[in-house]
């Protein structure tokens, strides 16, 4: 049975989440957590989560009302909740060829976010048997997952 890598070996972990209050959110996890804030829009916030990606998704109107279990992200909408990981930039393609093949359906196609620019980035989102959404995503410069 093969042993599992050391977790400083491992790639960090992505998870969105859906929240009431970006305010409130930023607060909670910047000021008492210690986390970072990354790239960020009006609806949503990536955090640095001890070094994992969270992304804060706004789910929900002013008047506290609850909107669609989605946001906006150029153009698409991006299901919330959903997890996934964070892959080497070739193993993800390997994986979206291999997905593909596979007649997977896609909630959104592999693509290229902010191509040559800070944090490019591949993604694709698909669910799994049970329904649950999965991004999987990679940054051509791995040290880039958390700059704006």
């Amino acid at each position: 049975m093969d042993e599992h890598p050391s977790a400083a070996a491992l790639p960090p972990f992505h998870l969105a989440f859906p929240v009431s209050d970006l305010d409130a959110t930023r607060r909670f996890y910047c000021e008492l957590l210690g986390c970072r804030v990354g790239r960020e829009s009006e609806r949503w916030i990536d955090l640095d989560f001890f070094g994992h990606q969270l992304t804060a998704h706004l789910v929900a109107s002013s008047d506290g009302s609850r909107l669609t279990p989605s946001n906006p992200v150029d153009a698409k909408d991006v299901p919330i909740p959903h997890f996934g990981a964070v892959l080497p930039w070739d193993d993800w393609h390997q994986l979206a060829a291999r997905v593909e093949q596979a007649g997977v359906e896609f909630v959104i196609a592999p693509y290229i976010r902010f191509a040559g620019q800070v944090g490019e980035q591949a993604t694709m989102f698909f669910c799994d048997p049970s329904g649950n959404h999965i991004e999987l995503k990679s940054f051509k410069d791995p040290r880039r997952l958390f700059q704006a």
